[in-house]
């Protein structure tokens, strides 16, 4: 038998959400000491992907990043900067650090799934300044997300402001590509049901 909730998680996991289901919103940035607020001349690099489900009300966080200059002492989601892609402001997930983020080390990977529902997934000023409730952060984040003024720091024990940084952005497919990805999705559903 075909199993629909396995299939439904492979296609939101990649990019086609099928109709009447969550809406899943993909946001992605490139880490490097260049695009710090003071620029720095780090070797490190690394990149995010954060992906939003608006129905379970889920972020799941992924970063990989290497070749740091020091070591690992921080990273986390910073909201909401007054113009896109520039500037700094304060802290919007947990503090001192995305839980279960590697410390010490110059390289590594990180996956979290949190739900936003829950305080605890929030720096408890980011739930304050926004209105009080993890609902309002939630809104305030998703807005930011969308205006490229969030963006995701890993700070070191030499870069205390943050070692590399990205400001995350719509992760928007080809037409092409849905188009593409609907014809394959038609078929395997013909070919299921045959």
């Amino acid at each position: 038998m075909y199993n629909t909730k396995k299939f439904t998680h492979w296609i939101t996991g990649g990019l086609l959400v099928l109709a009447g289901s969550a809406e899943v919103l993909i946001y992605t940035a490139s880490l490097s000491g260049g695009a710090e607020a003071v620029a720095n001349a780090s070797t490190g690099f690394g990149t995010a992907t954060v992906t939003i489900n608006t129905t379970a009300h889920s972020m799941l966080v992924d970063v990989m990043f290497d070749a740091l200059m020091g070591l690992t002492s921080a990273a986390h989601i910073h909201c909401c900067t007054a113009s896109p892609n520039t500037g700094t402001v304060g802290v919007a997930t947990p503090l001192p650090n995305f839980p279960g983020f590697p410390t010490g080390v110059t390289g590594g990977v990180y996956r979290q799934t949190f739900d936003l529902t829950q305080a605890i997934s929030w720096n408890n000023g980011f739930i304050i300044a926004k209105g009080g409730t993890p609902a309002a952060a939630e809104s305030a984040l998703l807005a930011a997300l969308e205006g490229d003024t969030a963006y995701l720091n890993i700070h070191t024990d030499l870069f205390l402001s943050g070692e590399i940084r990205g400001f995350l952005t719509r992760d928007l497919p080809e037409p092409g590509v849905l188009s593409l990805l609907g014809l394959g999705l038609g078929g395997l559903l013909a070919w299921r049901r045959g």
